[in-house]
């Protein structure tokens, strides 16, 4: 497809959930797109094909929590499989959720041929993912993805929240930027804030976050911005370490412990001295779901310190769709409520 305006178009798409969250695989009608790297098809694909994203993502097809993948071939002969992630806040660099969703997808599916058994090196825009899966009767039980570089940016900001007061944020990477909110004077917890209160302040927090100044990855300026906020509490699930709410989009509100979210906090706990290398930490969701996170070992990315970091989940597949987009339609680029 080369259309770079809504047009006539039908997708075929499997669909999946991880942890409760929406994955949306998109299998046929792929735009091509230009760029050696899916770093660079990712910018060509936003530049000129995001009428794709909206209508696959945004209502009447989707809905505002709604995510996805769209599949390539790699760009080099080391990974297996290219993938652009896609929901509704946008084409993101790297989402966890969505990986293991896909990794799923594809092997269950027979959609790629993994060059070792066990072992898919997605090539994304944020770098190489390796994910680690485990079969079991032709059905893939569990994914482990060791994520591109983790990192705390910076901490200690504090932004103006009407109602709450002034909280104290810390932005961290996990493969996108997240403001993550913990308890503290005006945000006592998770149990005293209901979900339309976590969207309604998130917008404002997000929003001051990003006029504190330029978040950017010190080797890739095209990742920029904090697209998502984290909310935090102590676990309610016996096995888990910590809680969260993820806010992303307009209202989507993360199903899933939140794959790259999982990898901010464990960044942000490690570079403060709270967890440790090795050290296993399981993330509880919003609906009591879990993933198994491990900061690996220490890098650096630029000047700032880094980890490795590693996280498990499963993912399940509910169907399977082929989605039409006409240009005939009045919503074809779909929408999403306020």
């Amino acid at each position: 497809m080369n259309s770079p305006k809504p047009a006539h178009a039908v997708f075929d798409c499997i669909d999946a959930h991880t942890c409760g969250n929406p994955v949306r695989v998109v299998t046929s009608n792929q735009p091509d797109l230009y760029g050696s790297t899916m770093r660079e098809k990712r910018q060509h694909f936003i530049s000129e094909f995001d009428w794709i994203r909206t209508g696959l993502m945004y209502e009447p097809r989707g809905h505002d929590a709604m995510s996805g993948s769209i599949l390539y071939p790699p760009t080099t002969e080391e990974h297996d499989l290219g993938v652009l992630f896609i929901e509704v806040s946008g084409s993101l660099p790297m989402c966890g959720h969505g990986a293991i969703g896909t990794v799923t997808v594809a092997v269950e599916r027979g959609l790629v041929k993994p060059k070792m058994p066990g072992l898919l090196k997605l090539d994304t825009p944020a770098g190489t993912v390796r994910a680690g899966y485990e079969v079991d009767g032709g059905h893939v039980e569990s994914v482990t993805l060791e994520n591109v570089p983790a990192f705390l940016h910076s901490s200690g900001h504090e932004v103006d929240i009407p109602d709450l007061g002034r909280l104290k944020i810390d932005i961290s990477f996990g493969g996108n930027f997240y403001a993550i909110v913990e308890p503290q004077k005006g945000y006592v917890g998770l149990d005293f804030i209901s979900v339309d209160d976590i969207r309604r302040y998130s917008l404002e927090v997000r929003k001051r976050a990003n006029e504190i100044g330029e978040f950017v990855h010190p080797e890739d300026a095209a990742i920029s911005g904090v697209s998502h906020v984290m909310w935090t509490d102590h676990p309610k699930h016996p096995e888990a370490s910590m809680r969260n709410v993820v806010f992303y989009g307009e209202r989507g509100i993360d199903r899933s412990p939140c794959g790259t979210g999982t990898c901010a906090r464990m960044a942000q706990l490690n570079a403060r001295g709270d967890l440790e290398i090795g050290e296993k930490f399981i993330h509880e969701s919003v609906i009591g779901s879990l993933f198994t996170g491990c900061a690996t070992k220490k890098t650096r990315i630029g000047t700032l310190e880094a980890i490795i970091p590693t996280v498990a989940g499963w993912s399940r597949i509910t169907g399977q769709n082929r989605i039409m987009i006409d240009e005939r339609d009045p919503y074809a680029l779909g929408f999403i409520l306020a």
